[in-house]
């Protein structure tokens, strides 16, 4: 994996959080012709703080299961456990974990509540994408974000069963080291060479866009005056 990928600053965490998702979508189908229908959740996940700013950071992938304890003995579970830490502690920053539930059907056991959340916050991540549950809503480390498939009260057995590797949640597949721009509406992907680019086309769009939204908001609108919007849009390069 090129570290270029991986690298996120200040400045750009930022400039990003001033887009919600589906913006960023949109100009991802400029910049990034192909990715127009993938690369971004496709299932509903519950936003535990829509009143975040958007969640931006480098994705730390990994696997987990709640419904039956691990196969592993008390030693090689420890040691499993600690390794996982190590890989978020140590991994760039700001981080995003994107957490693949192997149980399925929203999870059966959450891995977040009030410790968890205040651990991945301690190291340097800003919260997580998973198709799995949550719980401890209210004791949620301060500023973490969390989007889940569902709230559910119980840990259950849950344990890491793997990390690092490529993950599917809802729907988007994510490589550690992806760039993840996540809010109420869902997750995306950015591929890493479309990342300069982004704010200045989503600004031609939202121009675009405003000119057909003040349009439908004067009296009379009619499919005329749609029309003639639609055309002074379409000048705006």
């Amino acid at each position: 994996m090129s570290e270029e990928k991986t690298v996120l600053t200040e400045d750009l965490v930022k400039e990003l959080q001033t887009m919600d998702t589906p913006t960023v979508c949109n100009a991802l189908e400029i910049v990034v012709p192909k990715r127009r229908g993938y690369g971004y959740t496709t299932k509903p996940l519950v936003c535990t703080r829509p009143e975040l700013p958007p969640l931006v950071g480098v994705a730390r992938t990994a696997t987990i299961r709640a419904a039956h304890p691990s196969d592993l003995n008390g030693d090689e579970a420890r040691k499993m456990s600690d390794a996982y830490y190590a890989y978020v502690d140590q991994g760039p920053k700001p981080s995003v974990m994107v957490i693949q539930d192997l149980d399925g059907d929203q999870g059966y056991g959450s891995f977040w509540g009030e410790v968890n959340s205040n651990i991945h916050k301690g190291f340097g991540c800003e919260g997580l994408v998973t198709d799995g549950c949550v719980r401890d809503l209210p004791d949620i480390a301060a500023g973490f974000q969390m989007l889940a498939a569902s709230v559910l009260p119980s840990h259950a057995f849950v344990h890491v069963v793997d990390f690092s590797r490529p993950v599917d949640v809802c729907g988007m597949r994510v490589v550690d080291g992806d760039i993840i721009h996540a809010d109420q509406h869902g997750a995306v992907v950015i591929p890493s060479e479309a990342l300069n680019d982004l704010k200045s086309v989503a600004e031609k769009i939202i121009e675009r866009e405003q000119v057909i939204i003040r349009a439908s908001q004067k009296p009379g609108f009619n499919i005329d005056e749609l029309r003639a919007a639609q055309g002074a849009a379409a000048e705006i390069h």
